[in-house]
């Protein structure tokens, strides 16, 4: 989510009041709301105990993933693969754009399925394995890369826009993030279960976490060089929300993401909510302008439901109903107990595949390379 569009015209203001409310619901859904969920974590496990806040939290948000997570998923399937023609052969994208398209749109999806099935053929919890640790190794990234998105985005509405430089320092701070969140914690090399398949994670060696760590506390100084040079230089620095944002991206949900453990089962929601308010925010300023003149076509709350029960549809199918039914359909439950690929491959391999084909298809749909990331910064909410 990198867009640096010319902002569009806005729209007549809000009563103070409505534009207080959207300013606070945009604090709470990026980020805001992280910080107080550690209170009310420490506040549940002294009235029930460990083990009952722990059952509460993890029932809440598996029921919760299936309108929530799920979708976060399944709705960038409609987003990417809309206008297909016009985008991979006509000229909706510039050529590297283009380029991009066609490897996240073809290239990603028929390597992935493609190794796959071919470790479930072969019955390979080796290369499966390998599938679902290049997804982990890959979530850290995608988390990061979605903070410096929103804050750049965010402060972009709030007319605060960073040079090449800054924009290089913020993310300098991302990237190490992500590495060493993905080097911590130390692993000698261990055998561990994912979805059934039982594996042997690769080693994060003890001065591969250290190093990390150094990189990670550096690059705070650049991160805090920018940001103490918009406020010399510029007067002002109303990039609280956007900050929130970024840092609870990198610091909470990626890095000390274990830090508690209650909130922890709440962190792949909080994630998803943030993923779902930007595609509310894109789709819903598109539907907007094409609601009225000089296109008239449907409303913007109805194709914002269409998209929305799309989605929750998509989640479904790929997280419940396909997987269910190929493992019920190739998998003997009787032999699949003795085999380290364990009684659900298919969910194991559909699941990691969507993880990773997610990634891929987020990194062409929020480049500011797409022209339709110019709806984020069209002022719908007054949040400035």
């Amino acid at each position: 989510m990198t867009a640096t569009a010319n902002i569009l015209e806005s729209a007549s203001p809000r009563p103070r009041s409505r534009a207080w409310i959207g300013r606070l619901g945009e604090f709470l859904v990026v980020g805001g709301i992280t910080p107080f969920l550690f209170p009310l974590a420490w506040l549940l496990r002294r009235s029930v105990g460990l083990d009952d806040a722990q059952f509460a939290a993890g029932f809440l948000t598996f029921y919760g993933a299936h309108v929530i997570n799920d979708p976060h998923f399944a709705v960038t399937y409609p987003l990417f693969y809309r206008d297909v023609r016009g985008r991979a052969f006509g000229g909706a994208f510039a050529p590297m754009q283009r380029i991009r398209y066609w490897i996240a749109g073809i290239i990603v999806p028929v390597g992935l399925a493609a190794w796959g099935l071919t470790a479930i053929t072969h019955k390979s919890a080796l290369q499966l394995g390998l599938m679902i640790q290049l997804m982990f190794l890959l979530v850290g990234w995608h988390y990061v890369k979605q903070g410096f998105g929103v804050m750049t985005v965010l402060s972009a509405r709030r007319g605060v826009r960073y040079t090449t430089r800054e924009r290089w320092a913020i993310l300098a701070h991302c990237y190490a993030g992500w590495a060493y969140a993905w080097a911590s914690p130390y692993d000698p090399s261990r055998q561990v279960e994912e979805k059934g398949v039982v594996y042997m994670t690769i080693a994060h060696p003890i001065g591969l976490e250290r190093l990390t760590h150094v990189v990670f506390l550096f690059t705070i100084i650049p991160l805090a060089w920018v940001l103490v040079r918009k406020w010399r230089k510029e007067g002002r620095l109303p990039i609280f929300t956007p900050l929130i944002a970024l840092l609870s991206s990198i610091w909470v949900w990626s890095i000390y993401s274990s830090i508690d453990p209650v909130v922890i089962y709440f962190i792949p929601a909080l994630h998803s909510v943030q993923y779902l308010y930007f595609v509310r925010l894109m789709r819903g300023n598109e539907a907007k302008e094409r609601e009225g003149p000089p296109l008239f076509e449907v409303s913007a709350k109805i194709r914002l439901g269409t998209l929305a029960i799309t989605a929750l549809g998509l989640g479904w199918l790929f997280f419940h109903g396909a997987p269910t039914y190929f493992d019920d359909l190739f998998v003997s439950k009787r032999a699949a107990f003795d085999s380290p690929l364990g009684p659900t491959p298919y969910f194991a391999a559909i699941y990691t595949f969507v993880n990773i084909h997610h990634f891929a298809m987020d990194a062409v749909i929020w480049r500011r390379d797409n022209p339709e990331t110019r709806y984020l910064l069209a002022q719908d909410l007054n949040t400035n």
